[in-house]
């Protein structure tokens, strides 16, 4: 029977999908396996779907020697996950980029609000016994400069509701971004940091991103400023930070995401930030509300249902888009991944007139790397015909769909 492996605790409304919609049967993992354990259970050809979160690190050499058909991350960032490798290996991957867009920008703004009225020293000192009241280097945001790094589905649903509190609202991206309400494009990190008030980082791990914030853009902030990081962890040099801090380059911090993040619940946490009382430390939350994790839950398994049931492909990371219509009774579908070669189409087809199979619809999609060709045939026995296309020596995987 095929399987399913589930890691990280999904929330269990997904085995419903799994089970009963896609007839899987489901292992579940309560801890973040490692990629040695990873390895020695995606060997065997009996599992087609992982279901993981952010901390279940897919390598090569695991998705490569695997046997899965998809992937459903769980999460909106897909850094753990060799992207290439998985479509190398014909391996869709399905993950919920809009899922956690609102809760991250509300944490920020909470963030914002709780660093400008020092809300966690006001409360660390109540639960001490000690009444402080003061007003100095306590201030309201209206009026005040936000600077976005990172203009994506949370970056600009942060600048929308900043400005709904009066904040000037500036951002700053690699890609060309359409400004939503009044917000200002900055044409380099340098523009934006000198005139934010706050700084707030929306941008994912990459080679061009990883400490991007060092000492040098730190001493180029405002006086006064404050640093907020939701995105990932190693966008920040910690080491840097803390010199900033200590030399009072800038009033405060908070960070949910850090370079190294326990893999369990009560895992014990060091950091150089802690002991800074104008630094606010939280265990990466941003996404942590019941409706981001309702809405992750229902985006992934609706693109995993949708493809294993029916080939159809929709905002995967690493796979062209093919939404496809519900199969038509008495037809099967055949689905063929490939190497986006010149020649594959005619080869295919080919076949299929050698096979004197009738061809009642066809579609193709390709990206850079693959090409997904899905066709329905007025057949029910396409097995021989299936086995000769992804003998091919073009093609990766191919499914077929009844």
């Amino acid at each position: 029977m095929r399987k399913a492996l589930v890691t990280e605790n999904i929330d269990k409304k997904a085995d419903v999908i799994l089970k009963q919609d896609l007839k899987l049967e489901v292992q579940r993992l309560k801890k973040v396996p490692s990629s040695k354990e990873l390895l020695k259970l995606l060997k065997s050809k009996s599992f087609k779907v992982l279901c993981s979160r952010s901390r279940t690190q897919l390598t090569k050499e695991v998705l490569l020697k695997s046997h899965l058909d998809c992937i459903g991350a769980f999460c909106i960032g897909v850094n753990q996950i060799d992207i290439r490798a998985a479509c190398k290996k014909g391996i869709p991957v399905f993950n919920a980029p809009y899922g956690n867009t609102r809760s991250v920008a509300e944490l920020v703004i909470s963030l914002i609000i709780a660093l400008s009225r020092s809300l966690f020293s006001h409360n660390l000192n109540m639960h001490q016994g000690q009444w402080l009241k003061f007003a100095k280097g306590c201030f309201e945001i209206r009026g005040k400069n936000l600077g976005i790094v990172g203009y994506g589905n949370i970056g600009s649903q942060l600048g929308v509701l900043a400005e709904s509190l009066g904040m000037k609202v500036f951002y700053y991206d690699i890609v060309s971004k359409l400004p939503l309400g009044n917000a200002q494009t900055c044409f380099s990190l340098k523009e934006l940091i000198k005139q934010s008030d706050f700084i707030s980082l929306h941008v994912p791990e990459t080679d061009h991103t990883k400490n991007m914030i060092q000492l040098k853009e730190l001493k180029q902030m405002k006086p006064g400023a404050y640093l907020i990081n939701t995105s990932r962890g190693k966008v920040i040099s910690l080491t840097d930070l803390k010199k900033a801090l200590e030399k009072k380059y800038l009033s405060g911090v908070a960070l949910d995401v850090f370079p190294e993040e326990p893999k369990v619940n009560h895992e014990s946490f060091p950091s150089l930030l802690q002991g800074f009382k104008n630094v606010i430390l939280t265990p990466h939350i941003g996404g942590s509300t019941e409706e981001a994790q309702k809405s992750i839950l229902q985006e992934v398994s609706k693109r995993l249902k949708d493809f294993l049931t029916k080939g159809s492909i929709q905002n995967s990371v690493n796979f062209p888009n093919l939404i496809l219509p519900a199969l038509e009774k008495g037809t099967t579908r055949i689905a063929n991944i490939h190497k986006n070669q010149p020649g594959v189409l005619s080869s295919i087809n080919y076949l299929v007139s050698q096979s004197k199979v009738n061809i009642k619809s066809q579609y193709l999609a390709t990206n850079e790397h693959i090409g997904y060709l899905v066709m329905d045939l007025e057949e029910k026995n396409i097995a021989p015909l299936a086995k000769q296309i992804n003998q091919l020596k073009v093609s990766i995987k191919t499914h077929i769909f009844k």
